[in-house]
């Protein structure tokens, strides 16, 4: 029986970087073997043991053969003469299929060094067309490596699965696994041009796809389509550090501007209505958690909103605040407010540029929390009066905060 250190933690220990878990492969047992060791079995689909004291995962070496469709639909071989490098040959990248024995030799039979060394994503094999995942895989390790290229080849290889159809098999949670493990690296406007140079966005996202061309106000750089803008948008909020759901409501914030008719741009009238709807679809396909999916819905309502917020009145705000549920929720406007700062550095030359009265909305939301909800209410002579006299005393507190003498004109 032998024990190597395989995939991410060999990988990341040649880069020099941390390594934050660590996976093994033994070679020469049976599950029968491992038991006898004190190894707790945890695998589904596969044999995978816990060990005893350091918990770690210790997988038997094993092949694996097309048996269906998609990321299920294989049979899985594992038996104490499956090889080291029958075992690494299943593996998805070269980078991914090294091998570090107990005495620190390194096994290394698709030169994943030599690729490391050359910063470049290559399938390790033909293997890799079998499972639809690897695009997503790829695509995620292009937006955490971004000083990496995907191989020619490989970007042929993914073309090749999305023409044949294979893409079609990824399952929702598995897309949205992969997808917010992308979004939340270095530069995750990279997934995204991956996915799409090999056609699988027009797949797996299409409302985000359709905006690559289309061109945004002239007053926002038309250099710029409205595609780049938001990748540019997408990787300020991972320049910022921002939680999965801001980078999530970034990447959907405009996609009604996909579909604007050819006789409204590049202006775009209409788009946070049409992008909330196009947002409830994404989120009904993706399936993704709920503070990811509401916060998108806001962000693609409310951005423009936003963006005019030195223009608005006291009364307008204090709507928006309203409707935006920012008096009980606090924290998500706030995120709310970082997605649109994203939306706003978005743009060619903008990213150094300040935002305009940042304070003004969390001066805001503090004004209309310190309006004394309970006395107001205790001092309606009926219930039907308490949000009129609430919603009045929430614009005067805001006015006297902003210091604005024009409190009336509420958003519709």
């Amino acid at each position: 029986m032998q024990i190597f250190t395989v995939g991410g933690a060999v990988r990341d220990e040649l880069l020099g970087l941390p390594v934050q878990d660590r996976d093994f492969v033994v070679v020469g047992a049976s599950p029968e073997d491992m038991l006898a060791r004190g190894f707790r079995p945890v695998g589904k689909d596969f044999p995978v043991f816990l060990h005893p004291e350091t918990h770690e995962e210790y997988a038997l070496a094993r092949t694996e053969r097309k048996a269906g469709h998609g990321y299920k639909g294989f049979t899985v071989y594992a038996a104490p003469d499956v090889s080291l490098i029958e075992d690494l040959a299943r593996r998805d990248l070269t980078i991914n299929a090294i091998a570090r024995a107990q005495d620190g030799t390194l096994t290394d039979p698709f030169n994943g060094v030599g690729d490391l060394r050359a910063r470049i994503l290559r399938h390790v094999g033909p293997a890799f067309i079998e499972d639809p995942v690897r695009i997503l895989r790829l695509a995620r390790f292009a937006a955490r490596f971004t000083d990496f290229s995907v191989a020619p080849e490989t970007v042929e290889l993914m073309r090749e699965m999305v023409r044949s159809g294979e893409a079609d098999h990824l399952v929702p949670e598995r897309v949205w696994q992969e997808l917010a493990r992308g979004l939340m690296e270095a530069r995750p406007s990279r997934m995204i041009t991956v996915l799409r140079d090999c056609g699988a966005l027009a797949r797996l996202l299409p409302e985000v796809d359709r905006l690559f061309g289309v061109p945004q106000r002239a007053d926002y750089h038309p250099e710029v389509d409205t595609g780049v803008h938001v990748m540019m948008a997408l990787d300020w909020s991972a320049r910022c550090g921002f939680a999965l759901p801001v980078r999530f409501a970034v990447l959907l914030h405009d996609l009604g501007k996909g579909t604007t008719p050819d006789t409204d741009l590049p202006r775009h009238p209409g788009h946070e209505a049409r992008s909330v709807k196009l947002v409830d679809e994404v989120c009904g396909r993706l399936r993704p958690p709920t503070e990811c999916r509401d916060l998108a819905v806001l962000v693609a309502r409310y951005h423009g909103d936003i963006r005019r917020g030195p223009e608005l009145r006291a009364g307008t705000i204090a709507t928006l605040l309203e409707r935006a549920d920012a008096l009980r929720r606090p924290e998500r406007f706030r995120q709310l407010l970082d997605a649109c700062a994203c939306d706003f550095h978005g743009r060619l030359g903008w990213e150094d540029k300040p935002l305009p009265e940042p304070d003004l909305f969390p001066r805001a939301l503090d004004a209309a929390r310190s309006v004394d909800a309970a006395a107001i209410a205790a001092s309606c002579a009926s219930t039907a009066q308490i949000a009129e006299r609430l919603h009045a005393a929430r614009v005067e507190a805001i006015k006297k905060a902003l210091a604005r003498p024009d409190i009336d004109g509420d958003a519709n």
